[in-house]
């Protein structure tokens, strides 16, 4: 996890947070229409799907705040 922090500390200091933010609700929304088109398309038991849209909505909502941490722990 320190790891994961310091990359981050150093995009941040680079002024990359904000890009990085934006790949990661990206890859979110894929996630979340896989997760939706899976379920709606396929007759793949429901743990998939679920499993997508539920990685997909973190990862829209969690980028920023981890940067918000980041920035006042920092």
């Amino acid at each position: 996890m320190d790891e994961l922090l310091d990359v981050l500390d150093l995009l941040g200091e680079f002024g990359l947070e904000g890009v990085m933010t934006w790949v990661l609700r990206i890859i979110g929304v894929l996630a979340i229409l896989g997760g939706v088109s899976v379920w709606l398309f396929t007759d793949l038991s429901l743990i998939i799907p679920v499993i997508l849209i539920v990685g997909g909505l973190l990862l829209v909502a969690i980028p920023g705040l981890l940067f918000e941490f980041i920035e006042i722990a920092g």
